[in-house]
């Protein structure tokens, strides 16, 4: 009898030196990742900005696991296959990666074809950035206000990348909000260009992310007229909110909904992710390294010197991001459905 008690308890010790419980669960998942390799998928090619974010963090998750870390490039589908080979990663605690958050969202909720992943199911590390909605006018458009656009005789020429597009599904889901007689010519392939048909006349106005705008705001090109920030401040301090242009509206509560629904896609933003399954101990380990690599005075530096913002975002809140993101109401995600399909 004795023996099989002792038999049992040292089973029950090896497990609980295997696995962790409790406090122990971080000392393990330290020794877990002492010497071992990350491997960091980015979903572009180098050079470009999802790449660069990631081989800046790289060295502080080095420093704050103990573990090496590899970046590997996927490029594809614009982000999606890269997406789709973190969500279907060996689910140890060795792969996570960085996701272009709104594309993938906005992928999912149109069903777009090897959209093969679930937003709100991956493991959060955390968030690097995300953009900060804008509407520039051009300086020779003759607008100088949101108000002056609202109140326009004729149609206002609003430019826009492809369609379900982040510049254009922010044009026509402000359209259908504020009922906004525009134009928008999509087809662009890059901001820049938009930026080149402003310069020229053919564009009057456009949405972007405030870090695209902030050359040709300070360049005196274009004025921001709009912003999704509740409380703008910077470079955008003085600029209307949509939330406070919403609450003039007649149906206010609706608007409000699909400007919640509308901003949550931007706050997905850049985050960095583990597949489904990783176990707890290993998520809470790169949880915490990923909190410090972002509050690192070094990073913050760097970041800065590179000209990158940062929005950090912890794993908990992403979460919630993520599922706010894609558990809309039905006539809600309705809208954003045929936006992102191009039938608005």
């Amino acid at each position: 009898m004795r023996r099989t008690f002792l038999k049992t308890a040292a089973a029950a010790l090896l497990a609980t030196a295997a696995f962790g419980t409790g406090p122990a669960a971080a000392q393990s998942a330290a020794d877990y990742y002492k010497g071992n390799t990350i491997n960091f998928i980015v979903p572009y090619n180098p050079g470009g900005g999802y790449d660069e974010y990631a081989r800046m963090i790289a060295p502080y998750l080095e420093k704050y696991t103990g573990a090496r870390v590899d970046i590997k490039n996927v490029p594809g589908s614009g982000g999606m296959k890269g997406a789709v080979e973190i969500f279907n990663a060996p689910a140890d605690g060795t792969y996570i990666g960085i996701i272009n958050g709104s594309a993938m969202v906005t992928n999912q909720l149109a069903e777009i074809e090897g959209a093969n992943y679930k937003v709100g199911q991956y493991n959060y590390l955390g968030r690097i950035v995300a953009d900060q909605r804008v509407l520039v006018a051009a300086s020779n458009s003759g607008i100088k206000s949101f108000k002056d656009m609202m109140a326009a005789t004729a149609p206002t020429v609003v430019g826009a990348t492809g369609l379900g597009g982040s510049t254009y599904v922010d044009a026509v889901i402000s359209g259908k909000v504020f009922n906004l007689d525009q134009k928008v010519v999509h087809g662009f392939d890059r901001s820049g260009d938009i930026r080149t048909a402003m310069l020229r006349g053919d564009v009057d106005v456009m949405w972007g992310s405030l870090g695209s705008a902030l050359d040709g705001i300070t360049a005196g090109d274009h004025k921001p007229i709009l912003t999704d920030q509740e409380n703008p401040e910077g470079a955008l301090a003085g600029v209307p909110s949509v939330y406070d242009v919403a609450k003039t509206l007649p149906d206010a509560d609706h608007a409000m909904k699909v400007l919640d629904a509308w901003a949550s896609l931007s706050a997905v933003g850049r985050p960095v992710a583990a597949p489904p399954g990783v176990p707890d101990d290993r998520m809470a380990f790169l949880r915490d390294a990923f909190d410090k690599a972002m509050r690192d005075p070094d990073f913050v530096k760097t970041a800065a010197d590179n000209k990158r913002e940062l929005l950090y975002a912890s794993g908990d809140q992403m979460a919630k991001i993520a599922k706010s993101a894609t558990e809309l109401d039905p006539d809600i995600k309705a809208l954003f459905v045929a936006a992102i399909r191009g039938e608005i």
